[in-house]
């Protein structure tokens, strides 16, 4: 069993959150790069996480503030999978990851950083991604700058 360790995530668990709803407060502002949105669809967005557990970790939120799956329109749900293989797409175009890991963590317990406003993980992987440097220093080993990744995927989707 592999094991995709992230403990520098435990700073933003346990860090103070600002007030309102950073899934719902940066999509409603005129700051897409400084926000690392990449996309904006009709009921989801696409987001850069700025904690990445990888270069190109993205995630798809909808527009919509809920932590459930249930009571969605259908064609919000269908274009949700739709930006998640969008990602996939993406990230295999511009990255060339060896698989992926998509998943959304619904509430605290199940390691949800924002569990009041539910949103969908992609994760790239490549072979050997999980090294040593998390496990011996608490050092994450991220081999490109957050804004490098996203101009790339930003260009990545102009040219689709």
């Amino acid at each position: 069993m592999e094991n995709l360790w992230a403990p520098w995530r435990i700073d933003y668990i346990l860090s103070k959150k600002p007030a309102g709803c950073i899934f719902c407060d940066k999509p409603a502002e005129n700051r897409d790069e400084e926000n690392l949105i990449l996309y904006r669809g009709k009921y989801n967005f696409l987001i850069m996480n700025a904690f990445p557990y990888n270069n190109g970790h993205m995630m798809v939120v909808p527009y919509r503030h809920t932590s459930q799956l249930s009571g969605w329109a259908p064609e919000a749900q269908q274009e949700m999978m739709e930006l998640a293989d969008l990602c996939v797409e993406l990230l295999k175009r511009t990255m060339h990851p060896d698989g992926f890991n998509l998943g959304i963590n619904m509430g605290l317990v199940a390691g949800a950083g924002v569990a009041d406003h539910i949103h969908l993980h992609v994760v790239p992987r490549w072979n050997g991604d999980t090294n040593f440097m998390p496990v011996l220093s608490d050092t994450r080993v991220i081999s490109e700058g957050l804004k490098a990744t996203f101009l790339k995927l930003r260009e990545g989707l102009r040219e689709r």
